[in-house]
């Protein structure tokens, strides 16, 4: 993730809702696609697609459990990507501070 191509993919890929609900889904643990499907309201097809662009991304990872394909979230392409945007966090964080002085200050 240390080039702004790196970013822009995995950008790319998280611009998708349909994948965002499913990492939604997989923060609080590992899913059975099945789950999924049923959680989001899609079709199989639908979902497993999704899935195989998250795992290509290294967002996802997967382990088979007898007849069951169980999916996992990969959090670090996520923590490259919030170093990426640490600088513009700063930014936007100073601005509310302006901001805050400014309110605090009150009319003049």
């Amino acid at each position: 993730m240390s080039t702004p191509a790196a970013a822009d993919d995995l950008i790319a890929v998280l611009a998708e809702p349909s994948r965002r609900r499913i990492l939604d889904l997989l923060k609080d643990g590992e899913r059975a696609v099945g789950e999924l499907v049923e959680e989001l309201g899609m079709s199989q097809p639908a979902v497993s697609k999704q899935l195989r662009t998250l795992r290509d991304a290294g967002l996802v990872s997967v382990r088979v459990d007898a007849q069951r394909r169980l999916y996992r979230i990969q959090a670090e392409p996520l923590a490259a990507l919030d170093a990426w945007l640490a600088p513009y966090r700063t930014l936007w964080e100073a601005s509310f501070d302006r901001l805050a002085r400014h309110l605090e200050e009150g009319p003049k």
